[in-house]
């Protein structure tokens, strides 16, 4: 438990109160600020990660996106920092392990977390600086939000076109049917406060914003009086107190903010709603309708309200044995259940949605009877205890358990904290569950407390909407040649001055984006502020058991994981791979079918899963090597059934249950597609990448294009009993390969629960088999590709690829750190700022042996990938200095650096051994990148990156058909 120092506090803030939360391992403190209002809550924790996050209450009344593009441009310069791009150059001259900002539908944050202290100081005197005094330069806005130009920019007689990269980001974001799905079932059941919005901006909308609306905006919203700062960590509330005071607080007074946060008024009768999306000219639109139920729900920031939705939310949809999520899997309304199934419970008010994806617009009826029916029979018939013991069981588990892996686990918890903060709750009441959960134990025993839940907040609740979403190929159409066609008249209506002004304001920009601004003013740590090595948690081997033990503070949790040599496949089985492990958890096992299956995963773990990892050796990426992982997680007080669990799925998981396979193969299906629009840069550099080594190919080939061509491809065919037969017999098979390999363990506890688990894991598992015939290998792969991936999309994806080195070849090191220096010094302003995309970069792929250029949701695509070779020319032809090195060496070392939950620090270790990457191979490597020059990246430029050896990739839309084949693309349809 952290211990705080209750008697100081700083004169400038009054304490609140101060709460240990034993469960979590912290103490929550709360103060305001005296003199303007403002708020901190400060989780005091022994741990050196710590996070700083302020948010500013934001209720936009209209789709403009203007919180979202002020969030965008409030980082492009302020009063102490008057340079033009302080974020980005901040990510350069730091070690943090997170650097963000996020626009939600009501609040907008500003968030990192660094475990060094002089960076953390850095990084919080930039981001203050850059909330409370932005200097929301018009040019920014410009950049950053929207603007008009001419196709070529300083030409007027071409035709007008809208940049900027909002713009472009919310085009790429909206080309994904379940962001509209989203937002068009908001608008309905939110008609008249700021949830009816996209707080994102829409892009039709956002060209309506004008730079007097966002500073004004900002003024109004931007003030300490509406702001709510958190912190996380072991540097004491005091010293966060003498520095928001000094650096930004001291320079306020009190604002009364008036931004009136209301319920929304109740609808009286069940609303039904049709619109369509947009899918290519000329597509199928058989069963690609979203049919989805959402239902206006109590305050978020109510504990007992939101606990009360969580509860009915969990008994009907927590996972295939959940009775409506069950129904929606199986029925044959549609293909699959919708992405939108859950309770949301950021906004003020909650919404439970409900429906299905794959359907026609004509059984919405169906669907309504469907789901009412269901609520009416769990309503009538109740809910067994123990299922409703299992729920509670998976909210304390979800409590205690340490993330961080991929989000820094102090910024978890105040994303968790800040709804109720902004919505007038108690963040401490929602981290601080255990009271809760024992009195939500008490009120389960009465038998009719769910099913009085169910009718209240769902069958008797009239405030619902059911939304038909039906894909329209014309829509696209028609939405273009309006833009078009209002861009004409614009164009003709315009005046010589008018268009010299636009012209003007376009080279005003780019030199703006040239110009070199004198970074000095910003404070930086350099490599001497690197630690010289990294913690790397050890192990303990067991002697007469393969297993290897690893101790971490868990707080209460064990985690266990079985690992498996690939055995000899044949490309088919290897193919099967992503299905085999996404349904080997999801059938049945023994003498339970996969419902009562599902009822045992949930009572004793806190989920069970399986995943193929595949690399090359650490000097030859065309070796690789393989492995099949079953893990899983669960409360101490579980370790054995945790560890049965797992055996149990081994020995007897059930391939013959056709019906639920068909579903879930679906769902897959569904899954995958939904993948390209907001993955589809990683996607592009597979496609790219494909030809490069053993690794890249299984990577495309499993979880990349040709892998969700394949999956469609097989969903399509599984309608035919023979076919689906056929892939049950062949997943049994496979699962009788794995069997007969021999295995290895992982578990990692607290060190007191270790030694009985590894006994009792022992005691499960028989002695290893011997292993008959060969292990698994793969050919060597080296060609070149060339290809264009057409789908529905508003935005490109470009990617360029070339075959490298392995991750102990004395060049990875260089690769590495040019990824960085290409993309700090070049492609940011050229493919970001310049081409308006919304990202852009490259990097080396040391698992695969690939360096990769990339751009995501970008309007441009020949000028990009000209942009990428023309990176590799500005590396030889100009003279770079040596902070530009720097910058791209603390890059990498963040990333080196970055922490890790301690299970997934205990995981990373096991699995970095597994492959080769012994402590000293990394350390050798860190080395290497620490010393790396620029005379070294431009050597291993000159060496590995040369244009005869070049692989190209893009993800676009059908109407670049034309384009993408005079580019010499093989065309693919996605």
């Amino acid at each position: 438990m952290t211990v705080t120092n209750e008697s100081i506090v700083h004169p400038a803030f009054e304490r609140v109160r101060s709460h240990p939360i034993a469960a979590l391992n912290l103490t929550m403190e709360e103060y305001v600020h005296r003199k303007t209002g403002a708020r901190h809550l400060h989780m005091a924790a022994d741990n050196d990660e710590n996070v700083f996050f302020v948010a500013l209450r934001t209720f936009p009344m209209d789709s403009t996106g203007v919180a979202h593009i002020l969030e965008h441009t409030a980082l492009c310069g302020s009063e102490r920092y008057p340079v033009r791009d302080p974020f980005f150059m901040m990510i350069r001259r730091s070690l943090n392990t997170f650097m963000n900002a996020f626009t939600s539908s009501d609040w907008t944050a500003y968030p990192f977390a660094s475990k060094n202290r002089k960076d953390f100081d850095n990084l919080l005197s930039v981001y203050l600086d850059s909330v409370f005094f932005s200097k929301l330069d018009p040019l920014d806005f410009a950049q950053e939000g929207h603007r008009l130009e001419f196709e070529t920019p300083d030409d007027p007689t071409t035709p007008l076109v809208y940049r900027g990269v909002v713009y472009n980001e919310m085009k790429g974001a909206m080309s994904a049917p379940t962001s509209q799905l989203w937002q068009n079932l908001s608008s309905h059941l939110f008609p008249t406060t700021t949830y009816h919005y996209n707080s994102g901006g829409e892009p039709d909308h956002i060209v309506d914003l004008s730079y007097d609306d966002l500073v004004a905006f900002y003024r109004h919203h931007y003030h300490p009086s509406n702001a709510i700062f958190c912190t996380y960590g072991d540097i004491p509330a005091r010293e966060h107190h003498e520095r928001f005071e000094e650096l930004a607080l001291a320079r306020f007074d009190a604002l009364e903010v008036d931004l009136p946060v209301r319920d929304e008024k109740r609808l009286f009768s069940p609303l039904r709603v049709e619109q369509g999306y947009a899918v290519s000219a000329g597509e199928s639109v058989e069963r690609k309708t979203h049919l989805v139920m959402g239902w206006l729900l109590g305050h978020s920031f109510d504990l007992q309200q939101n606990l009360e939705a969580q509860l009915v939310a969990s008994v009907l949809l927590e996972n295939s044995a959940s009775p409506l999520l069950h129904a929606l899997e199986t029925t044959d309304i549609a293909a699959a259940p919708s992405p939108m199934c859950g309770l949301e419970d950021s906004n003020r008010e909650m919404t439970f949605v409900c429906g299905v994806e794959g359907s026609e617009p004509e059984r919405r009826e169906d669907l309504e009877a469907l789901v009412e029916g269901v609520l009416e029979k769990v309503a009538s018939e109740g809910v067994p205890r123990e299922r409703l013991e299992a729920i509670l069981h998976q909210l304390e588990l979800h409590q205690r358990e340490i993330a961080g892996d991929s989000f820094p686990y102090g910024l978890q918890l105040i994303m968790t904290a800040i709804s109720p903060m902004v919505h007038g709750g108690d963040p401490v009441e929602l981290l601080d569950l255990e009271p809760v959960l024992e009195a939500m134990r008490d009120k389960i025993s009465d038998p009719d407390y769910v099913p009085g839940l169910i009718r209240r907040l769902l069958i008797d609740n009239p405030h619902r909407v059911t939304l038909t979403l039906r894909p329209d190929d014309q829509l696209e159409g028609r939405r273009q040649q309006a833009v078009r066609q209002a861009l004409e008249a614009r164009k003709a209506q315009l005046s010589d001055d008018e268009k010299r002004q636009i012209v003007t304001r376009a080279q005003a920009l780019e030199a703006r984006q040239l110009q070199k601004d004198d970074d000095s003013i910003l404070p930086k740590v350099d490599l001497s502020d690197v630690p010289l090595k990294i913690h790397v948690p050890e192990g303990r081997n067991l002697e007469a058991f393969p297993a290897a033990l690893y101790a971490q503070g868990t707080n209460g949790l064990v985690y266990e994981q079985a690992i498996f040599q690939l055995p000899e496949l044949s490309q088919d089985e290897l193919l099967l791979l992503p299905l085999y492990t996404t349904i080997l958890t999801e059938v049945g096992c023994g003498d339970l079918d996969y419902l009562r299956m599902q009822d045992r995963i949930s009572a004793c773990s806190g989920g069970i899963g399986a995943s193929i990892s595949a690399r090359g050796t650490v000097d030859d990426v065309q070796s690789l090597n393989g492995y099949m992982i079953l893990s899983g997680k669960a409360l101490a007080r579980n370790r054995k059934a945790l560890s049965e669990l797992l055996r149990d799925v081994y020995d007897n998981a059930r391939f013959d249950e056709k019906g639920r396979i068909r579903e879930l193969v679906a769902q897959i299906r569904a899954r995958r597609e939904q993948a390209v629009t907001g993955s589809g840069h990683g996607l592009a550099m597979g496609a790219a990448s494909q030809g490069h080594s053993p690794g890249a190919w299984l990577s495309f080939r499993l979880a990349g294009l040709a892998g969700i061509k394949g999956t469609k491809e097989l969903d399509d065919r599984l309608d035919d009993s023979t076919a689906l037969d056929k892939l049950c017999s062949d997943l049994a098979s496979l699962h009788q390969k794995f069997r007969r390999q021999k295995r290895q363990f992982l578990l990692v506890a607290e060190s007191e629960h270790l030694d009985a688990m590894a006994e009792g894991v022992a005691g499960l598992w028989p002695e290893a088999p011997e292993v008959n015939g060969e292990q698994w290998q793969m050919e060597p792969v080296s060609y070149d590709t060339r290809e264009a991936w057409l789908t529905s999309t508003q935005v490109n994806f470009c990617a360029r690829s070339y075959p490298t080195v392995a991750p102990d070849h004395p060049d990875a090191a260089a690769l590495t750190v040019l990824g960085g220096f290409l993309r700090n010094g070049f492609l940011h302003r050229a493919i970001r700022e310049k081409g308006g995309a919304y990202g852009g970069g490259a990097g080396q792929d040391n698992v695969n042996g690939t360096f990769r250029f990339f751009s995501y949701r970008d309007p441009r695509l020949v000028e990009t990938l000209d942009d990428f070779d023309a990176s590799l020319k500005w590396l030889g032809a100009e003279a770079h200095d040596r902070q530009s090195l720097e910058e791209a060496v603390l890059g990498v070392i963040s990333q080196l650096d970055k922490p890790r939950s301690p299970a997934g620090e205990a995981r990373h270790a096991f699995h970095s051994r597994l492959f080769g990457r012994t402590p000293e191979q990394q350390a050798r490597f860190r080395e290497r990148v620490l010393s790396v020059t620029v005379e070294d990246l431009q050597r291993v430029a000159r060496d590995w990156l040369r244009p005869d050896k070049a692989s190209t990739a893009v993800i676009t839309s059908h109407d670049n058909r034309e384009t993408v084949a005079g580019l010499g693309l093989d065309i693919r349809e996605l």
